[in-house]
């Protein structure tokens, strides 16, 4: 399957918040965290705003790593996302989309008060 984006660049204040779910969840790779926060977005019924975000972090990687194993299911997902949300599924939306869920999942999970632990955070997914 296509995927969405080659790259992925996050914000810095997405950077600082990975760095804090590190350190709660123990998860060493930034890829396993940003999957994680994906999949928390994408589970959300309302759309993210339409910010800007700066890609002004030294935190990048490719869509493969991101994804891993399961970089096909994460892409169909987003693509079937931005279908029902009625924003068309080509490229820049999808890449868009992308990078707006992401950086919301990120802040959701950073933000979470419950969050203390690796055992939280798959509390959370068992409990939506």
């Amino acid at each position: 399957m296509q995927p969405p984006v080659d790259r992925i660049k996050l914000s810095q204040s997405a950077k600082d918040q990975l760095v804090k779910l590190k350190r709660i969840t123990k998860i060493p790779n930034w890829n396993v965290l940003c999957r994680w926060a994906l999949c928390r977005s994408l589970a959300e019924s309302s759309q993210p705003s339409p910010v800007p975000i700066p890609a002004d972090s030294n935190v990048e990687m490719t869509w493969q790593t991101f994804g891993g194993p399961i970089a096909d299911p994460l892409a169909i997902a987003l693509k079937q996302r931005c279908h029902n949300d009625d924003l068309g599924t080509d490229p820049d939306t999808l890449a868009i989309q992308l990078r707006l869920h992401l950086h919301r999942g990120i802040g959701y999970l950073a933000g979470d008060p419950a969050l203390k632990s690796l055992e939280n955070l798959c509390q959370l997914a068992l409990t939506k």
